[in-house]
């Protein structure tokens, strides 16, 4: 039952009012002046507040201002007996959430309460029969599904409805079982056609060695100066939240890629910037690819990397520049210096927020409780953005003639299904592939591949070969097997295959 604290010094005028509230089921408390309304804010849970604008001692403004200091998401409803503009202006300003002008009548007063009040459990209701309707048909698609584009449109759809639905925990188990059945589908479909892919490039869809080539060289080309920005670690349901706070202000287009294989840093990060796969990188330039298992030293020449890729193609004129922000300073900084970045035809920024906050989470147990759903994940994401140098940064470059890229290396996914896996001291440490020789495990649980330069992927080891782990699956070793499971079990990993870590915002903006 909904509950509801009228303010007015003629209460019992509107007795008959407040009998009608009861009737259509609200709980009705009253008070005759602000400073008795103020003494029970503080000790009850008040859906709506009816305050009345012109009172004797505390006028209706100044308890509306306290009301706000108490408890400044509580809806309060102005009533007035005029629409005096310096009045009404006043309480706007305190963002009340509606007026209502005296003599209020019965269907004023219960329609601006049912919008106030029962328009989340309105619009959640709308949205679950939607998808409830739509059920059906998505798990028909999910069968359907012959090419990457059809995996991409069943998850944006499922990305959708699951932020649209994320504040109704009745529909909670059934989007995880369609999404679980999705990914299962997803990771057939790619082992199905990863190696065919890799075998003929024209049968591809867009991957991360071409989106210099294919996405951001044409902009250049056709005289537009780009910024690149690489928010690591961030899938598209992340992006999707964050869009909100740009789509005032830019034409956005989102375009989905595929994320080559691993999907972890190393691999996909370099690719893109080189535009190369990774044993292209090694072969061509071992100068700047390392085996090192340490995230630290896998992407300290991805500036070198981007002059590689304009050495290739003859495009030495582009002038660019690199900045990797690891830290809330080094963002302050960029922030700071982006006007002496103008000049140039391409500025690539590498923002690893969003991959230090997956990693924290797995070590650090505030963080862990933080962002323990995804619901939750997305949340911070968004907080974190709508504070960060980047939102400042572009905000910045939004007055600049300049096209904005955004995008990503791969996503991550929440992993709850530990693969048992067994090897020597050299394989890697990663949870969601594993690369080395001599490696041991259930080849029904995995997409394994045997040769690697099938793949374009480094070999370490004449008998090295890859295994990844697909949707929620983790691999673990027999050694403290129950207390590795206990630690990542329900953490966010990446390096596998899933829709969340391998199909990719492409975002590309333009200020209105």
């Amino acid at each position: 039952m909904a509950k509801i604290l009228w303010i007015d010094d003629e209460i019992d005028m509107l007795k008959p009012l407040c009998i009608i509230l009861q009737n259509a089921g609200y709980e009705v408390t009253t008070a005759i002046s602000g400073y008795d309304a103020l003494d029970l804010i503080p000790s009850n849970s008040f859906d709506a507040i009816l305050l009345d604008e012109n009172m004797p001692g505390i006028s209706g403004l100044d308890t509306l201002c306290r009301i706000k200091e108490i408890n400044p998401n509580i809806p309060v409803v102005m009533v007035t007996k005029s629409e005096e503009e310096n009045i009404m202006e006043q309480a706007i300003g305190q963002k009340i959430a509606n007026y209502l002008v005296k003599p209020v009548s019965k269907m004023q007063l219960l329609s601006c309460l049912k919008q106030i009040i029962g328009k989340n459990d309105l619009v959640n209701e709308m949205s679950q029969n939607q998808y409830q309707s739509e059920f059906g048909k998505i798990s028909m698609d999910i069968n359907s599904c012959q090419t990457f584009d059809d995996w991409a449109q069943i998850y944006q759809k499922l990305v959708r409805w699951e932020i649209n639905l994320e504040t109704v925990k009745t529909m909670d188990d059934i989007m995880l079982l369609q999404k679980r059945d999705a990914n299962e589908g997803f990771c057939k479909f790619i082992k199905k056609n990863y190696l065919r892919w890799m075998n003929n490039r024209d049968e591809a869809p867009l991957m991360s060695d071409r989106l210099m080539r294919e996405r951001v060289l044409p902009l250049l080309e056709d005289g537009n100066k780009v910024v690149l920005i690489v928010i690591d670690n961030c899938r598209l349901d992340q992006w999707e939240v964050v869009c909100s706070l740009l789509s005032p202000y830019f034409n956005i287009t989102t375009e989905l890629y595929c994320s080559i294989l691993p999907t972890a840093t190393q691999f996909a990060r370099n690719s893109i910037f080189s535009g190369l796969m990774p044993n292209e990188i090694e072969r061509l330039y071992p100068q700047y690819w390392t085996n090192s298992d340490d995230e630290a030293s896998q992407n300290q020449h991805e500036k070198e990397l981007i002059g590689t890729f304009f050495e290739r193609y003859r495009k030495t004129k582009y002038k660019y520049a690199y900045y990797k922000v690891n830290t809330t300073e080094s963002g302050e900084n960029l922030v700071k210096k982006y006007p002496n970045y103008r000049h140039n035809d391409l500025n690539a920024f590498v923002f690893n927020f969003v991959d230090m906050l997956s990693h924290a989470r797995t070590d650090v147990n505030v963080v862990n409780q933080l962002s323990n759903t995804d619901a939750a994940y997305r949340s911070i994401t968004r907080s974190w953005f709508e504070h960060s140098a980047l939102f400042d940064l572009i905000n910045l470059i939004k007055n600049d003639n300049v096209k904005i890229i955004i995008t990503t290396d791969h996503g991550t996914t929440k992993v709850t299904n530990p693969i048992r896996v067994v090897g020597d001291r050299e394989v890697n440490t990663n949870l969601r592939f594993k690369t080395g020789k001599k490696l041991s495990y259930d080849p029904k649980k995995v997409f394994e591949i045997n040769n690697p330069s099938e793949a374009y992927l480094p070999q370490g080891n004449i008998s090295s070969n890859y295994i990844f782990a697909n949707s929620d699956d983790f691999f673990v070793y027999p050694n403290n097997h129950s207390e590795y499971v206990k630690r990542f079990t329900d953490t966010f990993q990446h390096g596998g295959i899933s829709m969340e870590e391998m199909i990719i915002p492409f975002i590309t903006m333009e200020t209105k």
